[in-house]
């Protein structure tokens, strides 16, 4: 059973590093940060919007607008890619873990009427508590 966590987990890291590098270019370009610049009426140009009026009329250099716009212009780089990947490798490991851990506890706490179901009945009837002292004399 150890092996195919250690093979889940690594599947997951595995899912998780590569989904982070592809999905972060399209969830950029989702918001309107894209190579042609800032698409109107999306949640980028309601970002720069209020960036700019938030410093007085420009959008500050380095600020979290200015640098999705730089990532969403050009890509990321190779540095970048890399700890995306890592951050997204760790999650996805951890998601991994997470869920195994979960399904293992539901299977601990299955309902044990579930399987008394499944067994055979028995052939005596259970023993009555209710009965007055007359029955047994």
């Amino acid at each position: 059973m150890g092996e195919s966590i250690v093979r889940g987990t690594i599947i997951g890291a595995a899912i998780g590093g590569v989904g982070a590098v592809i999905a972060a270019p399209i969830a950029l370009s989702a918001l309107g940060f894209t190579g042609a610049g800032i698409a109107a009426g999306s949640i980028a140009a309601k970002m720069m919007s209020a960036a700019a009026i938030a410093n007085g009329g420009g959008v500050a250099a380095g600020s979290l607008v200015a640098t999705l716009q730089s990532v969403g212009a050009v890509g990321l780089s190779a540095s970048s890619n890399i700890i995306l990947g890592s951050v997204g490798a760790a999650v996805g490991a951890a998601v991994e873990q997470a869920s195994e851990t979960l399904l293992e506890f539901i299977k601990q706490r299955r309902d044990p009427t579930e399987e008394s179901e499944d067994s055979e009945p028995e052939d005596d009837p259970p023993n009555s508590s209710l009965k007055s002292e007359k029955d047994e004399k």
